[in-house]
């Protein structure tokens, strides 16, 4: 009986699926979307808030309840649906409560919590006493600060930064500082304090006598320096030296020393002080006498000479031409006709100088005599325009150059006379050989 009646049960559950499925839709075709539960709801959140107690605190909550709709859950942040529309244990911040209803239908609403200010209508108001450093550029000045008007206890910084519950600074420098103060409610307050240099507003002054180096190269000068306008006793130091509670320097050569003095409070002035040797060369006139000697044209190197000497001061001597290096000698060889400018000086440092002139030297008698016969026999062949064999004989020193050539052809006609229109006479050939007898030079 019992399977007979479960079969019967189970044919009817087939037999009504199928004529329900029949019966569905014009057309038969099944495939018509089911309504959507959502259109034309609109869920409206609303909520009422409780801020948190103070910063850092959790403690807020929110409230919330919908309407477009029956059989709300709700969500917090996208977290987790609830039955129950409060939120509890909740910090400052923005929050989003989304309400879904039974047939799934959301909205949403933001709203914020926030910290009531612990610092609204406080002054912490910082104050102190300071400790000016007691050198020049010491750092062992201090300020002890305090504060009020807040909740204890305090915290101190000098950089803003870092704090500490001490608000004593030591080892400091002199300048401008900001000391901030902290409360337990982490409400704070600055104040601005100057520690003063001992060195400020103060001059010293170092003035001294000098005694200078007996010569140019001693090292018997001194100098002896005093110093007011600080706080003694003083310290003194010569150029970049250690300081000394002496005032006086001595084995100093000729030269500029600067000295500077320090009181007790590392306060600091200098001066400077120079110390001149004696002019060796006070009162002494170093005289320069010269012989010259003239160039001889024609020569090559050049023959003018200028020997000098030297007197008025302390010997020995070195002597410069021209300003060139100075050599023991006082003879200048090889030069040309020019102006030169001759310095003696002494083993002392002592200079005289003196301006010598090195002419030509004029011609010689026989050159005169051999130049005039050349001119009147032979200027026609041998000529600028017509310089014939490469000689211009309108150039003295070329009747120099070629006197050997002048010699064959106008004395001894080789290999043909000159002129071409005979020899010269013996006379004339003479006064070629006693020229070239006597040297053939421009002088002779």
């Amino acid at each position: 009986m019992k399977i007979a009646s479960r079969l019967f049960q189970f044919v009817f559950i087939i037999s009504a699926a199928i004529f329900s499925g029949l019966s569905c839709g014009k057309g038969g075709g099944g495939n018509t979307p089911p309504p959507n539960p959502c259109a034309g709801v609109t869920v409206s959140v609303t909520a009422t808030t409780a801020n948190p107690s103070g910063p850092g605190t959790s403690d807020g909550s929110i409230t919330a309840s919908a309407t477009g709709g029956s059989g709300f859950t709700y969500s917090l942040n996208g977290g987790t649906f609830q039955p129950s529309g409060t939120f509890s244990g909740l910090a400052a911040g923005t929050y989003t409560i989304t309400a879904r209803n039974s047939n799934g239908c959301t909205g949403s609403a933001n709203f914020t919590l926030t910290a009531p200010n612990p610092c609204a209508g406080i002054t912490i108001t910082v104050t102190g006493t300071t400790t000016n450093p007691t050198t020049g550029g010491g750092t062992n000045g201090s300020i002890n600060a305090n504060a009020s008007g807040g909740t204890g206890p305090y915290m101190f910084s000098r950089d803003g930064i870092n704090f500490q519950p001490s608000g004593t600074f030591s080892n400091l420098g002199a300048g401008n500082y900001t000391i901030t103060a902290r409360d337990a409610n982490n409400c704070s307050g600055s104040a601005n304090f100057t520690l003063t240099d001992p060195c400020a507003g103060v001059t010293i002054t170092v003035t001294g006598t000098t005694v200078n180096p007996s010569s140019g190269t001693a090292a018997d000068g001194s100098i002896t320096a005093a110093a007011n306008g600080g706080v003694g006793p003083y310290e003194y130091r010569l150029g970049a030296g250690a300081f000394q509670s002496s005032g006086t320097f001595t084995g100093l050569t000729a030269g500029t020393y600067t000295v500077t003095a320090r009181d007790s409070r590392n306060c600091t002035g200098s001066a400077n002080f120079t110390l001149t040797a004696p002019n060796p060369c006070a009162g002494v006139t170093i005289n320069v006498s010269t012989t010259v000697v003239g160039n001889i044209p024609c020569t090559t190197p050049p023959t003018g000479s200028i020997t000098a000497t030297g007197s008025g001061g302390t010997g020995p001597y070195t002597y410069s031409l021209n300003s060139g290096s100075f050599q023991p000698s006082g003879i200048f060889s090889n030069l040309a006709p020019a102006n030169y400018t001759v310095t003696a000086r002494d083993v002392i440092g002592c200079m005289g100088t003196v301006n010598v002139n090195v002419p030509n030297r004029p011609q010689g008698p026989l050159f005169t005599q051999v130049k005039t016969l050349i001119q009147n026999n032979c200027i026609v062949c041998h000529n600028a325009a017509n310089p014939n064999g490469g000689m211009n004989f309108e150039v003295d020193c070329n009747i120099v150059n070629f006197k050997n050539r002048i010699l064959e052809r106008a004395v001894n006609g080789n290999p043909s006379p000159m002129p071409p229109t005979g020899l010269l006479p013996a006379s004339e050939r003479q006064k070629i050989v006693d020229w070239i007898n006597a040297g053939g030079r421009y002088i002779d």
